[in-house]
């Protein structure tokens, strides 16, 4: 047998031993990155470092997770409008499986599917692997040169205005917001993008914080150190989210009008709006739903 043929016969062998729901998934991911608009260069990668084919072959857990483990449901998404547009939402959990989660939703239900742009924090590049398996995903570093490029080539661009802040609040501080940074704001006025605000149910109960260790987070160069209920008890399981139901509430676009450049005070009015919608969003989820885990 010839090398090409004892590749496709382990592919079919493997293929073979998928569980069938499994393979329905990816086949469903397959049809949806189909449909995403994709400028490609020869080697298979966008001008950002994204690569279609490391998406079809990685979603698969996320997709999972987004079905079966955290039972996603998404309400208005139909709300996104096409072509480019500035994604805001808050940001919970000790891991950022909300990022995760809502990338997912863009992908498998908004129409057309997008490939959700996120801007991640400045220490990814320092995790080795991370960053380049970031790009590979549709990721990378939130700089305003970053973000206006994406922006004006027609991407989804998702941002967390709370931060690290908001990632690593306490369990006594769910669903209060954290200072947003006004630079999202900056950035649609300069792009003339409407922004659409999100609010996440879900993700502020995934691992509950009982404390954050400033100090010891200082020292070591990273954004928070959490105690959780299972961490570090539990070592790095302890990390590990619950399997509470996420809801991913999607308000009206919002368009501004203004300079980029103006002081913060008046961007701060601007940031404000954006957050009163956010937190009217998860006023509604919270109201509407009936327990944590369903």
């Amino acid at each position: 047998m010839s090398e090409s043929g004892l590749r496709a016969a382990v592919s079919d062998l493997a293929g073979a031993l998928v569980p069938l729901s499994a393979r329905e998934v990816q086949r469903d991911i397959d049809s949806r990155l189909a449909r995403v608009p994709n400028r490609l260069n020869e080697y298979g990668f966008d001008g950002y470092g994204m690569s279609p084919e490391f998406l079809r072959r990685s979603t698969l857990p996320s997709v999972l997770l987004y079905r079966y483990y955290f039972r996603v449901e998404t309400f208005d998404i139909d709300r996104l409008p096409e072509g480019r547009v500035l994604v805001i939402a808050n940001h919970a959990g000790q891991l950022p499986f909300d990022g995760m989660m809502l990338n997912t939703a863009l992908l498998l239900e908004a129409e057309p599917p997008r490939v959700a742009r996120a801007m991640g924090e400045y220490w990814i590049p320092r995790l080795p692997g991370v960053s380049v398996a970031a790009a590979r995903g549709g990721a990378l570093v939130g700089t305003p040169e970053n973000c206006v490029h994406m922006l004006e080539n027609g991407e989804c661009v998702v941002v967390f205005p709370e931060g690290a802040g908001g990632m690593s609040k306490l369990y006594k501080d769910r669903y209060v917001l954290q200072r947003f940074g006004l630079g999202f704001m900056r950035l649609a006025l300069e792009t003339r993008t409407p922004i659409v605000p999100v609010g996440i149910v879900g993700s502020e109960e995934q691992q509950p914080g009982l404390a954050n260790l400033k100090g010891v987070a200082r020292a070591l160069g990273i954004p928070a150190a959490p105690i959780t209920l299972g961490f570090p008890w539990l070592g790095p399981l302890g990390m590990l989210p619950m399997p509470v139901k996420y809801r991913f509430y999607f308000g009206e676009p919002m368009h501004f009008e203004g300079e980029a450049g103006e002081d913060d005070e008046a961007i701060e009015v601007r940031v404000e709006q954006v957050k009163g919608a956010i937190d009217g969003l998860l006023k509604r989820g919270l109201r509407e739903r009936t327990g944590v885990f369903r």
